[in-house]
């Protein structure tokens, strides 16, 4: 049509045989490389790689464990539908298990209802029919239906990571974002200093800690919405694209953090369509297949 595209993009793979031109910035906002897809990355490839850009050929390589052996059972489902309108089934006869130490990778097409079950698994929507039951080493005298868990009682066993970042946020800077849970469980401020500063650099948010969380970039976003969920120290994490807008240096870094979250021995469930994320972490897979929603 004569229309010219601007796209702004960490895996270049995706576009390097569309795209006519590319333009790299450093973190300083600098550009440091202009010019045609492939001769930019020839020339180039190693620095820019270095530098966090998705280059193919130079993609990272994490630094994670052998993956332990999986624990103690933590919660699952049993013959579990979803739906998010009453009444409007998106899948039926879900059984899964989480066990501490393990890693367990939803995935599945568009609209299958991974972020569905998520929702479900998390205790914040539902069950259409069958049942979420948290054994004893996580329900710990609270009842083993997370759906009937008071919000406190949920910020402590499992913490969620929705699909959209901005729904989860409620302060007006990344610093208060990340007290919001700690001080909801009534931790003394230095105890809420303690976690919320380490947090920030290993997220690389330190830098933006008066920043409002709306503000950020889309990657930002979501490594803030993870560390939402890491600040209360939840025995399961449940995260809908942990890794979505991630350059290569963030991506090896969450990589990294999630790697060290198990072998703490907590449960992780991950939404996702990153099959580096999977290989990395040797996730066991749980495909969800068609749906409606």
């Amino acid at each position: 049509t004569g229309a010219t595209a601007v796209i702004v993009e960490h895996r270049v793979e995706v576009w390097i045989d569309v795209a006519t031109r590319v333009v790299v910035l450093d973190a300083g906002g600098r550009i440091v490389a202009d010019g045609a897809p492939r001769d930019v990355l020839e020339r180039e490839g190693a620095a820019l790689a270095r530098a966090g850009v998705w280059v193919p050929g130079h993609e990272p390589s994490p630094v994670v464990v052998a993956p332990p052996t999986p624990g103690a059972a933590l919660f699952g489902a049993e013959d579990l539908s979803l739906a998010r309108v009453p009444g409007r089934i998106i899948q039926a006869g879900i059984d899964l298990t989480v066990t501490d130490g393990d890693v367990l990778a939803v995935t599945g097409p568009n609209g299958s209802g991974k972020s569905t079950l998520a929702l479900t698994l998390g205790g914040l929507l539902a069950p259409a029919a069958g049942r979420v039951h948290a054994h004893p080493v996580l329900a710990d005298g609270v009842g083993e239906e997370p759906i009937r868990w008071r919000s406190r009682e949920l910020l402590s066993r499992i913490g969620s990571v929705f699909q959209a970042p901005e729904h989860q946020f409620l302060a007006t800077t990344v610093r208060d974002e990340l007290a919001v849970g700690p001080r909801a469980l009534k931790i003394p401020d230095a105890g809420v200093a303690a976690i919320v500063d380490p947090l920030m650099e290993r997220l690389g948010l330190a830098a933006l800690a008066a920043a409002h969380p709306f503000t950020l970039s889309g990657g930002q976003k979501r490594r803030l919405s993870v560390g939402t969920a890491l600040a209360t120290r939840p025995r399961v994490l449940l995260l809908d694209e942990p890794t979505f807008g991630q350059d290569a240096l963030t991506w090896a870094a969450l990589v990294e953090l999630l790697d060290g979250e198990r072998r703490d021995g907590r449960g992780v469930v991950a939404v996702t369509h990153d099959e580096r994320f999977l290989s990395a972490l040797s996730a066991t897979r749980y495909a969800l297949i068609g749906g409606v929603a």
